[in-house]
């Protein structure tokens, strides 16, 4: 028998934030199949690290990936709600100050 993978649903991480989640608490899920979904997780560990170097590094990496043909269309009803997701997060943490 094999173990789920760290981070699924089967084999939540120690710090997984959903059963924490307020029922008005906006969140965004970027999921394995997403072909950009590892380094922008890495992005977002050296950032919260303060590895600026890494992260420039990392950055660097997925702006080349991306570079000749973006995963999605840009103008894509996706991203449009993606943005209006991290507006709503932002709104969100100034009504909720820690």
């Amino acid at each position: 028998m094999t173990t789920a993978p760290l981070g699924s649903k089967a084999n939540p991480s120690k710090h997984d934030c959903l059963p924490d989640l307020a029922d008005d608490e906006p969140y965004f899920v970027i999921r394995a199949d997403d072909p950009l979904a590892n380094a922008l997780v890495e992005l977002h560990a050296y950032i919260g690290a303060g590895q600026a170097g890494a992260a420039h590094n990392k950055l660097a990496e997925i702006m080349e990936l991306t570079r000749e043909q973006p995963p999605r269309p840009a103008g894509s009803p996706k991203y449009r709600e993606t943005f209006a997701i991290s507006l709503s997060m932002e709104a969100w943490r100034g009504q909720n100050p820690k």
